[in-house]
Order: C-alpha cells, then structure tokens, then sequence
C-alpha cells in the first residue's frame, strides 16, 4: 500500500485504529486497539496473543482471517499490527468476555451518515485534492474555501459568512453588525512568529464566521498558516479532547494555555499523510458532544 489511509475511530475517549485497503476497498481494524477497549486490559497485546492461541485451538476460524499492516505505535514507531475486518471483527467481540461488547459493537457497525461523517469523508480527501494548494492562506476567504469544500452541499451556507448573531455556552461571538470590520482586522494581523499566528487563530475562534463548521474549518486554516510561515504544523493526536476544549474557552481571556499546548505539538511533518489523516481525526473527534462546551465549535 504505498499510500496508506488511516483513521482513528474513539470508543470511550479511547483510540481504535483502522487502515484502508485499496485492493479489496475495505477498511481493516486493529484487533489489539479493540482488545484494549473491551477489557481494559494493560496489556492487550499480551491478551490477544493468549487468546488468538485458545481461539485456533478451537478452531474458530476468524483468527485465521488477520492480516498484518504497519500501524503507527504509541513510540511513534510503525509495527506490524494484527487487524480484521469488521464482520470478523463483530465475531471476535462475541467471545470476548466484556461488560461492553453490546456498546461496542452498535458503536462498531453505525454507519456514519451524519453531516458529521460525510464532512469527515470529505476532509481526507483534500489532502489528496488539487485544492490545497489552492486556498489563501491566513485569509478569510481562505476559510471560506476550506469551510465550503467540507461543508458543500451539506449546508446551504457553505463557504458563506454567517448572516445571524450566535452564542454558544453563554459566550458571544463577534456581533453581527462588527463581523465584517473584525474578519478585515484578523486577515490583516501578523504571522511572523508562533504567538502572532496563535492570536490571529483565537481571534478567529471569537469571531466565529460561520453558523456551523467553525472548528473543524479553523484547524485546517491554521495549519496552513503555520505550514507557509514556520514550515511547522500541529499534530493534533498529541492534544486530548477536554485540555484543547478547556484552553480554547480560556483563549478567549488568556492565550497561555492554547498556545503551551499547541506549541509542544507542533511537528516538522508537514506533508506526512498519517499526521494529516490524524489531526482530522482528532478534529472532529473534539466536536462530538461532550461535558464539556467548545467555544471552537
């Protein structure tokens, strides 16, 4: 597979990794990642190795199924990775002693056809598109570009500066009637050093262009962003969900959080396709619902 197209699925906060094979057009799943969410195991490497033996012994025959494929490890380090496909993969669950088998596999077969899910689809394949070399970068018509290729024909506004006030967790975005002078303002701040980059990106967040989609849509114009002035990108995988969620509701009053945590993130594999296919993961991963609100949305 000489582009590998990986994704990261999260059950219970938990990571559950998958790959692409373009041969057979199907998706294959890390058992070891499923093992690990089913029985908290610390070591389910250890665990599905004891058991793939007691499954061959009596011959349950999805263990003959797996196929190997280089997934990137916690060390950063690609290692050959048992995976299954996902009928097989619903049949491993069923003899996996696991209060949450039934949670995971209505989790496991939802097809995600959501606005969320096709967005998402959407999102990987711009790494691929000719577009990407095409948007503005640190404008906000460049936002409007990427906002409008993941959120076309999805939402009537796609691309589109919003027309109504909105406020979220209490919070206020720009006001309507200042929107256009305050998207002139931001377009026109500095991108010389990291802190001028993360201010221009938080005072996007507050201004909040778009009805929906703002989030997702200002990650990947910050990436950019950093890619053309710092030849840095950030590794989205290395923020979890409530600290990034927790600093971006702060950023709003003190930008040290967000930008300690970005900053340690950053990464000079700019055009690494895992780190890419990654921080979108990750990316939608912080819109799902969750205790706490995201002010990035």
């Amino acid at each position: 597979m000489s582009k590998q197209k990986v994704s990261i699925r999260f059950f219970d906060n938990t990571e559950v990794r998958a790959i692409w094979d373009d041969e057979h057009s199907k998706w294959w799943f890390s058992v070891v990642d499923i093992i690990g969410v089913l029985t908290d195991s610390k070591d389910p490497r250890k665990y599905w190795t004891v058991l793939k033996t007691r499954l061959k012994n009596s011959d349950f025959q999805t263990t003959t199924n797996c196929s190997q494929f280089k997934l990137t490890a916690e060390d950063g380090k690609k290692r050959l990775t048992d995976c299954l496909l996902q009928d097989d993969i619903v049949k491993l669950v069923e003899v996996v002693p696991s209060k949450k088998s039934k949670k995971f596999i209505e989790w496991f077969t939802y097809s995600d056809e959501t606005i969320d899910g096709k967005s998402k689809t959407k999102a990987y394949a711009l790494f691929d598109s000719s577009l990407i070399d095409t948007i503005e970068v640190g404008t906000t018509k460049g936002l409007q570009q990427i906002h409008g290729y993941l959120f076309g024909g999805l939402y009537d506004f796609a691309g589109q500066i919003r027309t109504v006030n909105i406020a979220k967790g209490g919070f206020r975005f720009a006001p309507l009637q200042f929107l256009e002078r305050t998207l002139n303002t931001i377009e026109n701040m500095p991108e010389t050093s990291f802190d001028d980059i993360i201010d221009k990106y938080v005072e996007m967040n507050v201004a909040h262009p778009f009805r929906e989609g703002n989030g997702r849509s200002s990650r990947i114009w910050l990436d950019l962003i950093l890619k053309k002035n710092l030849k840095r990108c950030v590794d989205w995988s290395k923020i979890g969900k409530k600290e990034y969620l927790t600093a971006m509701q702060e950023s709003t009053m003190d930008t040290t959080r967000i930008k300690g945590l970005l900053e340690n993130a950053l990464t000079d594999k700019i055009n690494d396709r895992d780190v890419f296919m990654k921080g979108i993961d990750y990316s939608y991963y912080y819109e799902e619902e969750d205790d706490i609100e995201d002010t990035g949305e």
